[in-house]
């Protein structure tokens, strides 16, 4: 692989930081290295905290494999991640506050990223033009132009990446890919389900923030704000600048299956989403009760994501009709299969899977390619742009919006009990009904709507920002 080293570039000038947005590697899969067994592989882990203390643990305990960066712009975390690290194989990892700086280490072989949402993209397209592999937690974006990108760093660069959504690799579903080719039946809906009972994130004041963070790098492609307690190191979920809500948090891995389940698809030809965030005067900006419709023509998604106190516990996570007259059919969990169009990989799980993928050089050893991940997450994204075209919209009677369709009937039903199971006053309050979209799946653009194309994107600060070419 030939690398175009560009140790100047961490300067600290403002010139030098940009000129990594146009930072390029030639690379392509032929002309990378296939890893023996006996090679050591060096992973930089990026967002130590919560999630990343999981990256650092499995990395760290596999042979020849070495967890050698740990990266995050809060240095207070370092201490104890250097320890966790030590404790594990005896190795002590270099902290940096600044991706960048672990970047253009040509020995660092993959980055495997846990940060915060709005980071994902830009970390794994800097990574492959810096000829890295990487791992990026779901969902992959922020939106879903970001999600395109790292498809397309990764097809460009010849890099092995892969999405964190582990059930593609963790014991699979029994009846999976019988479903998936129609053995069953045709296929007339699928239906998500993910409840993760949540409080108040309350209010946070503005002020200066810790002078062991750098806000500034903590912020990266995000809008200029002021700091606030709420932001690091959780509650960035609940805010649009940083996080996707429960939708893109908890949801996509449920909405990663349901999508899995239905022959070739891709995204959706039209998409509606309604809820709201009841009962919690907070800071938190995304929904707390969210219902999801996705159109796919002959099948229907349904998605359900709730962050309330009181849900129905008896209901399956994700379920299947495979047809009208159907009984929903949980979707078991077993080891005999995990991919619905044949096993792929070694098993082991999805960081082991990973590093295989980097010592043999073929995509289609991923148990959770980079494109698999940009669907699943922009299913996602495309509810959330919905629901923040809606309007208000009382309680009294199902929109005609939503159509006459007796599964989604159902999800209205569930929408209205579980908001008075929860303590929301119906004939008072009022919910946000999402704007109906039509989508182009080809194109991942929305037909005659240029308010909700404006929010597939976003705008970048300086020189944070994801390419439009990789």
């Amino acid at each position: 692989m030939t690398h175009q080293t560009r140790r100047r570039f961490l300067h600290t000038s403002a010139a030098a930081s940009a000129a990594f947005g146009t930072f390029t590697i030639a690379g392509t899969k032929a002309s990378a290295k296939v890893l023996g067994a006996n090679d050591r592989i060096r992973v930089g882990v990026a967002g130590i905290h919560g999630r990343g203390g999981a990256h650092i643990n499995e990395f760290a305990k596999m042979d020849n494999v070495e967890v050698s960066y740990l990266i995050d712009p809060d240095s207070r975390l370092f201490g104890g991640k250097i320890r966790q690290v030590e404790s594990i194989d005896g190795n002590k990892p270099t902290p940096v506050q600044d991706i960048r700086k672990a970047l253009e280490d040509d020995e660092l072989n993959a980055v495997s990223v846990a940060t915060c949402n709005h980071w994902h993209s830009l970390i794994t397209v800097w990574a492959c033009q810096a000829g890295k592999d990487v791992y990026v937690e779901k969902p992959c974006s922020q939106n879903v132009f970001e999600g395109r990108q790292c498809v397309e760093a990764a097809r460009k660069y010849g890099r092995m990446v892969q999405h964190g959504t582990q059930r593609r690799s963790g014991g699979a579903r029994g009846t999976l890919r019988d479903i998936a080719s129609g053995k069953k039946g045709q296929l007339t809906h699928v239906r998500g389900y993910s409840p993760k009972g949540r409080g108040s994130i309350g209010h946070k004041e503005t002020k200066s923030p810790p002078a062991e963070l750098d806000f500034n790098i903590w912020l990266g492609p995000a809008p200029e704000q002021p700091y606030h307690g709420n932001l690091v190191h959780y509650n960035w979920h609940w805010f649009w600048d940083t996080g996707n809500g429960d939708i893109g948090n908890f949801g996509v891995h449920e909405m990663d299956e349901c999508r899995w389940i239905i022959p070739n698809a891709t995204l959706p030809k039209k998409v509606i989403s309604f809820g709201g965030r009841f009962l919690w005067n907070d800071q938190g900006q995304t929904p707390n009760l969210q219902m999801s419709i996705y159109d796919y023509g002959d099948v229907k998604l349904i998605f359900e994501t709730s962050n309330m106190k009181k849900f129905d516990r008896s209901r399956p996570k994700t379920v299947f009709a495979k047809d009208s007259s159907a009984e929903p059919v949980e979707i078991k969990h077993s080891p005999d299969v995990r991919d619905p169009s044949g096993d792929r990989g070694p098993g082991g799980g999805i960081f082991k899977n990973f590093i295989a993928a980097v010592r043999s050089r073929e995509s289609t050893d991923l148990d959770a390619h980079i494109e698999e991940g940009h669907y699943s997450s922009s299913l996602c994204h495309l509810a959330n742009i919905s629901y923040r075209l809606g309007e208000s919209a009382g309680f009294a009677n199902k929109p005609s919006e939503l159509g006459d369709d007796p599964e989604i009937d159902a999800t209205w039903k569930a929408f209205v009990q579980t908001a008075k199971d929860n303590g929301v006053d119906i004939k008072k309050e009022t919910f946000t009904l999402g704007r109906a979209l039509t989508f182009d799946p080809k194109s991942e653009k929305f037909v005659g709507d240029k308010e909700a194309d404006a929010l597939l994107t976003r705008k970048y600060r300086q020189p944070f920002v994801v390419p439009e070419k990789v």
